[in-house]
Formats: C-alpha cells, structure tokens, sequence
C-alpha cells in the first residue's frame, strides 16, 4: 500500500524545498522508488531535484482533448491507449524516483472526458510506488479541488510568521470542514532563525496546529540554489537534513 504525503502553505515559505528534502530523505533511508509530483502550476520542484521536465499534465490534457475533439487520434488508436502514451512520455524518471509535473491550468474548452482519464492513470500509476510526494500549489485551491483527498500525511508548511501560522490555520480548518481523507495533519515551520516568539508558540495552540519540527535557515541551501544544486546533494549532517530526517520520524510515516 502505497503512502502519500502531501504539503500545503501559502506562496513563498519553502514548501517546494521541503518537498525535495522529504524525497531526498526517502531515497537515503532506502523507501524507493519515489513517485513525485509537482502540482504546482509554476512548476519548479525539478529544480530542487536537478531534473529536466519537457512535458506536463496540463500538455498532455491539451494535446489529448485537442485529438478527441479534432478526431486526430492516430488511426486504430483508442482514446486510452493515445493517454497513457502521452502520460509515459510527461513522466520523468531518474534514480530512485519519477517526477510528474501538472503544469499550467487548462484552457478553455471541455477537458471533462481528458481530465476523467488522466486521474484514472495517475492512481494507476501511483500503485508502483511505496511513497508519493506531492507539492501543491500555494494557498488553499488545491483544498477545494479535492487532490489531497486520500492522504496519509499532510504537512502544511508555513515561515515563522503570523500570517503564515494563520493561514495555515485556515488551511487545517478548511481540510477539516471539507471532510477530505487526510489521516494526518501538521505543521511544519521553514526557515527559522533563533527561537520562536512566545507569542507564535501561543498562536500555534490556539490554532491545534500540531508542530511536527522545525527546519533552519540554512546559507548552504541557498548556495545550492544559486549554484543550481539539487537539495539531493545536501550531506547527511546537514542540520537541514537533520531537521527533516526528524520531522518524518516524528510524522510515523
């Protein structure tokens, strides 16, 4: 049975650098392969995993609803069958895991019967992998979508902040009144510098957020981003590494 984490938070607090540091995490404690997926429609966690992505989702949507609307599938060739070409080619596979990215918002137009055959594919293919890690986009769009339904961790990432320990308050509560499948929640803080405001402490309470650890600011990932790194090459005693390697022990996953 396969596992899937999920991260959640506002725009700008490093939950796509966590996503790749919980990947890298799973490749170095051996729970491969790792089904990774970018849901995030400015797609950038290939570059935390120092891979090229040539294809997305939403191409494959297009050009699939394109064919079926043309009638320019290839001769012979069923609709499904002309999909799961598409989805192979859009799936970017390296050492120890595969990355698939979701990519920009359809256009205009019916996508129904497309959009209907690409989430057959995508729990289909989910099946060969042990854990699934999904980077969704910022703010709470992928929530009344429904795609964290069917989640065994949810870490929703937030700065060390007020508005970020609010909205990410508004994340759990809208989770929770949405009824959606997430067996776990919590919360996880980035980039924080010094010990936390008493007053932050408080709002954490307050809110039943449940802090699940803390990841420092760290120079050396920033070094690596400006130097085009995957966080894949962060060593073992990274006090970042340490940090999620502490989360995800923590989390029971």
């Amino acid at each position: 049975m396969s596992k899937v984490i999920a991260i959640a938070g506002k725009g700008g607090v490093g939950k796509t650098t966590f996503s790749g540091l919980l990947v890298r995490h799973l490749l170095r404690t051996g729970n491969t392969p790792v089904f990774a997926v970018d849901a995030d429609a400015n797609v950038n966690m290939n570059d935390v995993l120092g891979v090229e992505v040539d294809k997305t989702i939403g191409t494959v949507r297009e050009e699939t609803a394109k064919a079926i609307g043309g009638n320019a599938l290839p001769v012979g060739m069923p609709k499904e069958t002309f999909l799961e070409m598409q989805m192979e080619e859009a799936l970017v596979e390296s050492e120890g895991f595969d990355l698939l990215v979701m990519g920009r918002p359809e256009g205009a137009g019916c996508y129904c019967f497309a959009n209907n055959l690409l989430r057959k594919h995508v729990d289909a293919l989910s099946k060969n992998y042990p854990y699934i890690v999904i980077d969704n986009e910022a703010g709470l769009e992928h929530m009344s979508r429904r795609t964290t339904q069917g989640v065994d961790q949810l870490f929703i990432v937030s700065d060390a902040s007020p508005v970020g320990i609010k909205t990410a308050a508004r994340i759990k509560k809208l989770s929770e009144e949405m009824d959606l499948d997430i067996k776990s929640a919590g919360l996880v803080l980035s980039r924080v510098q010094g010990d936390l405001h008493p007053a932050l402490l408080q709002m954490i309470e307050e809110s039943d957020l449940n802090l699940m650890g803390q990841i420092p600011a760290s120079d050396e990932v920033l070094d690596f981003a400006y130097a085009g790194r995957p966080v894949l090459d962060l060593p073992d005693d990274s006090p970042v590494s340490q940090a999620v390697a502490a989360i995800v022990e923590n989390s029971g996953i």
